[in-house]
């Protein structure tokens, strides 16, 4: 496994928010003693052509050189635009080792899966996972799917990917909840909103039927939005899941024959750094 992380990450925060830095702080010295063996790489900062595939360059600007936050949920913290970068450069580099054969995963902040092609939300300043999915297709995969397991809608990465016929991208979610958006499928786009308190049987059941249909289109490269946020104990959503849950997730991409990739989006209880764990040592066989 290797695990791509900037060090740097930890060190923008703003009072109370739930998008914070122990979220990684807390989760890399429990992986690193756990796995010695896992390999750690630090990312490069995703550059201007590599972010324009996905986004405007009136957004790259106005990242780069904020007039104030960009919502209440999306402070324009200083040097945002060096953080989301690497965030974005950390998704492409990973998607590059699994076209390698390598199981690779982004351990790293911002998230990206809300932010638009021209807009910041929801804690994300650029769409990671597309960025990733578009550089993909640039660099040899014929064909790319997105599977977002997040207990949000990935409502960014649907945006810049929608009708792209190269990518096939399923959420499965929480709806009604943030960001409202989600509720039906179209074209290349498998949405799965699930009521709040669903029961956990009923959700794996739910995450299989969405990567089944994901595999159905014979991708050559699987991204993952790993949110961990549909865990029991988030407070920001009501699902049921648990660790044992995103083990299984796992062990689904363990025994499918495809290059898969994997990014971390949410997850703001305490179990962050376990379930990530679970998750994790299922996916590598440990």
């Amino acid at each position: 496994m290797i695990i791509f992380h900037d060090p740097s990450c930890v060190e923008y925060s703003a009072p109370g928010h739930p998008e914070r830095p122990a979220r990684i702080a807390r989760t890399v010295p429990l992986l690193q003693d756990r796995h010695r063996d896992w390999e750690w790489r630090e990312p490069h900062a995703a550059t201007d052509e590599e972010l324009l595939r996905a986004h405007s360059k009136e957004h790259v600007d106005l990242i780069a050189n904020p007039c104030g936050d960009f919502d209440l949920d999306t402070p324009a913290h200083a040097k945002i635009d060096i953080y989301a970068r690497q965030s974005a450069g950390a998704a492409i580099e990973a998607a590059q080792s699994a076209m390698k054969s390598e199981r690779a995963f982004v351990l790293n902040r911002p998230p990206g899966h809300h932010a638009t092609r021209d807009r910041a939300m929801g804690f994300c300043y650029y769409s990671n996972v597309a960025i990733a999915a578009l550089a993909g297709l640039t660099n040899g995969a014929e064909r790319v799917a997105i599977w977002d397991f997040d207990a949000h809608h990935g409502n960014g990465t649907e945006a810049i990917v929608a009708h792209n016929e190269r990518i096939r991208f399923a959420s499965i979610h929480q709806f009604p909840a943030y960001p409202g958006t989600g509720a039906k499928s179209f074209a290349n786009i498998i949405n799965v909103p699930i009521a709040p308190g669903t029961p956990r049987q009923e959700h794996v059941d739910l995450a299989r039927e969405s990567l089944d249909q994901l595999l159905e289109f014979k991708p050559k490269l699987l991204l993952v939005s790993a949110g961990f946020d549909a865990c029991a104990r988030d407070p920001l959503v009501q699902m049921t899941l648990e660790r044992e849950d995103f083990a299984t997730f796992g062990e689904w991409l363990r025994k499918i024959d495809i290059s898969v990739a994997a990014i971390l989006e949410g997850g703001y209880s305490d179990d962050l750094p376990e379930l990530i764990d679970a998750f994790l040592t299922s996916w590598a066989g440990n």
